[in-house]
Parts: C-alpha cells; structure tokens; sequence
C-alpha cells in the first residue's frame, strides 16, 4: 500500500530526507524543486514504511488505499510524475548545511519578521550555530503569513505553525513583538546590538493592473480582501461590498482562488474555521453566486496549483465551469495526463453572456485568453471591459500578485520590489554585501513559491551568515543585548514578549474553543494588547 502526496502539501521537502529508499521528489537540489508546487512518491519504489507521513508538518501524506473523494486524483498524479520524470529515481549527492567552527564566540542575530521564512531562517541558525536571536514583529502577533495569508477553510497548512512553535520558546530566543524596524528601531540600531540582521519581512503590497477604472468603488485588491477575511490587525476592516451576484477575479493564481472559494463557500461551514467574525457576518448576508476567474493566457499557463484547482472542484453546493473557446477546447483536449489543462478536461465548458445575470445556483467560471483593459463605471464599478467583451460585475478583485515594499535603511530595487541581494547577502549600490545585512523570503526572491519554498532559502541565506561568521566578516557589536531590551522599552512602553504573545494565542484559542472553533481572531491591534497586558482576559462575544 503506497504512499502519497495530496493537496495540503507545502513543499517543504521535510519528507524528502526521511524518506529510507529515495522514493520522494523533487529534492531541493534537483533543478526543478523550485518551480513545482509539491513533491511526489513514486508508488513503485515506496515500501510503505510511514516515515514521510509522520514527518509531513502539514499531514498531506496519506497511504493510496485511505484517499476518499477528490483526493483519490492524488494518487494518479504522484504515479504520473514518474512517468514524465524518470530521471527522478537517481541519488542527490550527500550534502551538509555549512556550521560555525567549533569553539565559535557570541553570535547574536536579529531576525526582522515570524513568517515561514523567518521561522525557517531562525530554525537554521538555532540548529548549525550557537546564535542568539532576537525575533522582532511590527505586529503583536507571530505568523506573519500563516496568520494573514492561508486560507481559513485550509486549516492543514496552519499546522506547519506547530513546527515553528518550539523556535519562540528556545532559550537562546527573544521575542520582541509590536516593534516597527524604521519607527521604534533603525537598521543601524539593530546592527549597534547584534553581529547581524536578517530581515524576513515578505511582499505585502498588491501590483497594480494599470488600468483606467482601476480606483473606482467596488475595484479591490486581493491583498486586502484576504487582509480582510483573515483579520489582519494592522490593516482597516471596511466591509467588502458583497451585493454584486456576479464578482470577477483578474488573475488566476492560487490567491485567486482562495478568494473565489471564501466568497462562495457556505458561510456554516466557514463558521467552523478561523475567519474574521465581521467577515463571516458580511459572508452570511452575500448576494454573490458568480465567480468569474480571469486568466490572460491559456489553462496550460494558469498560476495556480493542481492541489488548489483540486480544492476548487470539491466546493459544495458549487460548480466549476470553463468559459467556451476554441483556443481552450485545443489546449485541453490535446494536453499532457497529469498537466493543470488535463485535469480540465472533464469541466464543463459553456458559453456565457456575460451582460445577463448569473445562471441559478452557485458556480466558478474560469475564463482563460482574457485580460481586462478598463474597469467601467462613473463612481463605482458596473463592468469589466476585457479583450473578449465587456462583463457586468459590481465587484472586480485584482489578484495579480504581491510586491515588496522598500525596508528603511536598506537599498530596493523598484523594479522587482525586493532587496539587491547575492544569495541573501544584502547588496549596496556598488553591488558590495553590506556587512552583517541579509534578507530572507520574498523580500529576497520576488512573491514567488509558497510556505515550503522559504525552507531552501532561509537556509542559503543562513549558510551566507555563517560563512561571514566564519571568515570574521560580521561587524562587532558595540552595546549587549540588555542593552538591546531597554532600548526598545525605552522607544515603546508595549513591546510584546513570549509571554504575552503567548496570551494573546491563548485567549484566541479559548474564545474559539467556546464556539467550536479552532480561534477567534482578535481583529485589532489595541484588542490585541489588551488582551496581552497582564490581566487582559477576552472570551469572545457571541453574534
């Protein structure tokens, strides 16, 4: 009974190196393991020892003979990858992540973020260094994208939260929450007190159509309606005007679809998750019953992942349907078993007119060879003008991507919205590393790869660090790391530590726990730091 990968895989590759018989790939050294959404087993080599599924952080790893529904397709995809990938059957040459020399003094590192890429990063350095780190967030909570990003209704990929969980309580760990690097800190203070700063601070700008109509009411960007499902504390919770039945999506990425599945799936259901309650009240009174998925090229270039169309087909109560076109008839019908435009092939493919209502019931329609030139309206939006015609909506959501936002103190690149940088060693304007400044995430590599892609490149970063170390590269301190803690008290009277951030996740376990939830997120920063402060208590208010 073999193994296999299913949906909630976040490629991460922890299974890889567990794995007795090299049945798991692609590795991280092979070419391919950055530009693939997960990895695969091949059910020919697999001996079913479990190892992989047990070390899954996500438990995506499910034995063949146990898939039921629409993850059964998982088990034909893990077997499909062999057979287009035969060379993945050969051995990585031994490798071992580079380590400080032994006897090595003080090394106390900075790490600017507690996403992925900043718990990954710290992990690294806790592991192949005697580093002593200090975790800093703008916000009062830890997570970074796990908390504002992930999908609510994707409850087994914020399980990877309980791998990262040990970093904050590690003894040579500070956590020093609600502190803003460029307000309460500078770039040069947090080298003043440690050997080297790590920023992880990700991309949490939207790009921008370029559009005329694009600033009208009703023209949202994806990045702030998940900002808005997920209740992230520093962003404003406007409403999401849900009374269009009919809402385009341009961009057809995975976020994308997340946003199209929160707005159509049954709110009782969304109930039983982590999302925002003002979300889940504007939710339950949504006239929305029409997601339209605009994709400029053709299904086999579509952005988002085969897990996430998976997802997207399973919705219930929810049809998934492709827009009619030749162009898509001749790429699906002809495609490759296994590819993203194959797995369309038995969709529903129907021509719309896109001036009239929306059909009875609830559906997804994927309109490939399509890109909007101008979102019409006076005030607020009543259209979509693309290149195959115009599409009333009174919602349209940019799903384009995210992009980078300059770091005080460090160079930026404009056009790729991230930090120069050499594998992670940040780069001054003459294309020199400046001393003891790296980057890690996509602030480093663009808002490309998902959760798992951060663990290959936090620890290229970290190898850098450590090789600076090692070389005696890093500039020196010139104040401890007392003196560190009092500064920033002295800058902010409410900087969170491990205990009061431990408060806060606390409090929303418990208020969730009360209404059979996994948490109910607190949806600001001052709820936050009431509940953190020594006697906060919050248990939720039923609505």
């Amino acid at each position: 009974m073999a193994y296999a990968v299913t949906q909630s895989c976040c490629n991460d590759a922890t299974c890889v190196s567990v794995c007795p018989v090299n049945c798991i790939h692609p590795t991280p050294e092979e070419r391919e393991a950055g530009s693939v959404e997960m990895v695969f087993i091949d059910p020919d080599t697999c001996i079913d020892c479990g190892a992989c599924a047990d070390a899954c952080p996500v438990g995506a790893i499910a034995p063949v003979d146990l898939l039921r529904g629409p993850d059964t397709v998982f088990a034909d995809l893990n077997r499909e990858y062999y057979e287009t990938h035969p060379e993945s059957v050969t051995w990585d040459a031994l490798t071992f992540p580079r380590t400080v020399p032994q006897g090595f003094g003080e090394l106390r590192v900075a790490v600017v973020g507690t996403g992925p890429s900043a718990a990954y990063a710290a992990r690294s350095l806790l592991m192949s260094s005697p580093a002593r780190l200090t975790m800093i967030d703008r916000l009062p909570v830890a997570g970074g994208l796990l908390r504002s990003g992930v999908a609510p209704d994707h409850p087994e990929t914020k399980r990877i939260e309980d791998t990262f969980a040990w970093t904050y309580d590690h003894l040579r760990v500070s956590v020093q929450l609600n502190v803003e690097v460029g307000k309460d800190v500078t770039h040069q203070e947090l080298l003043d007190h440690h050997h080297a700063v790590v920023y992880a601070v990700g991309a949490a700008q939207d790009k921008v159509l370029g559009i005329p109509g694009e600033d009208l009411a009703g023209s949202v960007s994806a990045t702030d309606v998940v900002a808005w499902y997920n209740a992230q504390p520093d962003r404003d919770h406007d409403d999401v005007d849900l009374s269009s039945e009919r809402v385009v999506v341009v961009g057809n990425g995975n976020v994308a679809l997340d946003v199209a599945r929160v707005l159509l799936t049954d709110p009782d259901e969304l109930a039983r998750t982590d999302i925002a309650d003002h979300a889940l009240d504007v939710l339950r009174r949504s006239a929305v019953r029409e997601v339209v998925v605009l994709g400029r090229r053709g299904p086999e270039d579509a952005a988002y992942s085969r897990s996430e169309l998976v997802g997207m087909r399973s919705i219930p109560g929810v049809d998934l349907l492709v827009e009619e076109d030749p162009r898509t008839t001749e790429v699906v019908d002809g495609a490759q078993t296994g590819t993203k435009a194959a797995m369309l092939r038995d969709v529903p493919r129907v021509a719309v007119d896109w001036s009239a209502q929306p059909a009875p019931g609830k559906r997804v329609v994927l309109a490939f060879w399509t890109a909007p030139v101008s979102l019409e309206g006076d005030v607020a939006v009543t259209g979509v003008r693309t290149t195959g015609g115009e599409i009333a909506t009174g919602l349209v959501v940019r799903a384009i991507g995210y992009r980078g936002a300059p770091v005080p103190g460090l160079p930026f690149d404009p056009t790729t919205h991230t930090v120069p940088n050499d594998r992670g060693r940040v780069l001054d304007a003459s294309g020199d590393p400046i001393p003891g400044t790296y980057v890690v995430g996509w602030i480093k590599r663009g808002s490309r790869g998902g959760i798992g892609a951060n663990r290959a490149c936090a620890q290229e970063t970290v190898e850098a660090l450590i090789e600076d170390a090692s070389a005696d590269r890093l500039p020196v301190p010139s104040s401890s790391a007392r003196d560190f803690t009092a500064l920033l008290r002295w800058h902010r009277k409410d900087v969170v530590g491990l205990r009061r951030m431990r408060a806060i996740d606390r409090a929303e376990r418990v208020a969730g726990a009360a209404v059979g939830r996994p948490r109910r997120k607190l949806a600001t920063v001052p709820e936050l730091l009431a509940v953190a402060a020594p006697t906060g208590r919050w248990l939720g208010r039923r609505r």
